[in-house]
């Protein structure tokens, strides 16, 4: 169950998939509007049990779940290390959901640690690595409907010309985000197949600090330069991104920058680091 946009068709086809409309961050009408939804495909008797990282699609199917007597857990975004979302302490009130967070440090009560998606990811040593400049570039700033990310757009037209090769492409991918007058060849959304082949062939590649951009771009061998969005300047509804990106950074899995401190030496450094994946995947199992 998610939304209908081109990345979840991309990433979703040949697979069963319902749609609800689109829920935006805090957008409760918007839940209590897919609850019906959600009731109507979880009688059908069809499923054992639900999971869910959130949000509101998550406050819509999990405690109509519990309600039908449908086993349902809840993962916790990887962006929460110092605690559950909004969503996560909402769905902890609902009776008989089995909670995860992916940081042991607050792992207490019904929260339980089972892994970290980051866990997955090492950095390879690259010492003689010396590339200084890029002919293939992405910018993504993910396809969040309700927030705009200017800033970092306007930033970025700063730094990157210094590491641009004289024949260099740039993939702008910038949802909603008002590029008027910048000069540049932007698109709103990119089907996340054409995306990720985009970031595979990338040699630098640049996003906000969204779950998803991260993912792909390490998924890929890539490290990224991350630009945070600030809940006080009006890019997005809390912190989150900000804690995935110091987390990341920690690691050595990211370069992270708010948009107005970002340098050239930035950029060269992610583009001479170079992330592994594991070949197999660390077990999460779920608690019953």
């Amino acid at each position: 169950m998610t939304f209908d946009d081109a990345q979840a068709r991309s990433l979703l086809a040949g697979e069963t998939v319902h749609v609800v409309p689109y829920i935006p961050p805090r957008g409760y009408a918007r839940v209590a509007h897919a609850m019906p939804t959600a009731a109507r495909l979880l009688r059908s008797g069809r499923f054992d049990r639900v999971v869910s990282t959130g949000a509101g699609i998550a406050l819509a199917f999990l405690p109509v779940a519990r309600a039908l007597g449908i086993e349902a857990h809840y993962v916790e975004s990887s962006a929460r290390a110092s605690g559950p979302s909004l969503t996560g302490r909402l769905i902890s009130r609902v009776p008989g959901v089995h909670l995860y967070t992916q940081y042991p440090t607050w792992a207490a009560g019904r929260w339980k640690y089972a892994g970290s998606l980051f866990d997955g990811y090492s950095v390879v040593d690259t010492a003689a690595a010396h590339t200084s400049e890029a002919r293939q570039v992405v910018v993504t700033l993910g396809t969040m409907r309700t927030y705009g990310f200017r800033r970092a757009v306007e930033n970025l037209l700063r730094v990157l010309p210094e590491v641009l090769a004289p024949d260099a492409s740039v993939l702008w991918q910038v949802g909603v985000t008002d590029v008027s007058g910048l000069g540049i060849d932007a698109r709103v959304d990119v089907p996340a197949a054409e995306l990720h082949a985009a970031v595979a062939e990338a040699d630098l590649v640049i996003a906000h600090s969204g779950i998803g951009s991260c993912l792909a771009t390490l998924d890929a061998g890539k490290c990224p330069v991350l630009l945070p969005r600030r809940h006080e300047l009006g890019e997005h509804v809390d912190g989150h991104q900000q804690m995935i990106a110091d987390e990341l950074e920690r690691r050595g899995l990211a370069v992270s920058r708010a948009p107005e401190d970002l340098r050239a030496e930035d950029l060269r450094v992610a583009m001479n680091r170079v992330i592994e994946k594991r070949d197999v995947a660390q077990p999460f199992r779920l608690t019953v």
